[in-house]
């Protein structure tokens, strides 16, 4: 678990709907078909930020995630991006969990790994729970630093200094090493993946690892173990046609006054 020789990053990624997919809900379940899939896009400041850490210190990425087998085409596209491999946790077991499930199971695997620092994103755009990183960060006993837009390792490697945003002010921070950073929005720019990247990404190594690997008890994992369970998704009421006040801009005046008392009842 803790830095040698080799310099080493996890990223812990997640496989979600794109964000310009129109998201439809049927029968109280969002209605996959037809959906395109993306790794978060908070996560891929995260894989781009263990890029140019690699691309400095040497060492390796791996990729790290929880999912169904359909995830792997997202691995790929990480891989693609310049990862080294990746651990792909592909199980029945870890499904239809929570926060608090998926984090268990995360943080065994990483008991399993060796790394310098583990990165993710501040939150995934399908949930926007923005608990899973923080999580795993205490089940593993380890420092971490959420959101951050700046990260810079000392020269031993053995600790970093680190900048977050929080409401409109800038947080510097610093913390021993290894540690839990979740990337926010710009830490940098991530890259676009290269035709060498993506043809590379089809022979990189993709370990499966199951709950009996980690010595998981499947009571404890996805929708078994999940202390929050969503009975169903209801899309939002569609909105009231707008209205167009009449008159001279007096009179309108007056009018919308009226509307907002006495209708909307927002004054």
């Amino acid at each position: 678990m803790n830095a040698e020789s080799t310099f080493s990053v996890v990223v812990l990624i997640k496989r979600v709907p794109d964000t310009e997919t129109r998201i439809q809900v049927k029968d109280g379940k969002v209605n996959t078909e037809g959906i395109s899939w993306v790794i978060s896009p908070y996560d891929e400041y995260a894989v781009e930020e263990a890029l140019r850490l690699q691309e400095k210190y040497g060492g390796k990425v791996t990729l790290l995630c929880l999912g169904s087998e359909d995830a792997k085409e997202t691995i790929r596209k990480g891989l693609a991006l310049g990862a080294d491999d990746a651990v792909h946790l592909n199980d029945p077991a870890f499904e239809g969990g929570d926060a608090a499930t998926t984090a268990r199971a995360l943080a065994a695997a990483l008991k399993k790994m060796e790394y310098a620092l583990v990165l993710a994103g501040k939150q995934a755009v399908d949930e926007d729970n923005a608990q899973v990183a923080i999580r795993v960060a205490e089940l593993l006993d380890l420092p971490h630093v959420n959101a951050i837009i700046k990260l810079d390792l000392a020269d031993d490697k053995k600790s970093a200094r680190c900048v977050r945003e929080v409401d409109g002010e800038r947080d510097m921070m610093e913390t021993s090493l290894p540690a839990i950073f979740t990337a926010q929005q710009g830490l940098n720019e991530p890259r676009y993946p290269s035709l060498k990247g993506i043809m590379g990404a089809k022979k990189k190594p993709i370990a499966d690892w199951k709950a009996a690997d980690l010595g998981l008890d499947p009571a404890h994992l996805g929708a078994a173990g999940a202390q929050i369970q969503v009975e169903r998704y209801d899309p939002p009421a569609p909105r009231p046609p707008g209205k167009i006040i009449p008159g001279d801009p007096a009179t309108a005046a007056k009018e919308l006054v009226r509307l907002l008392r006495e209708e909307a009842k927002v004054i």
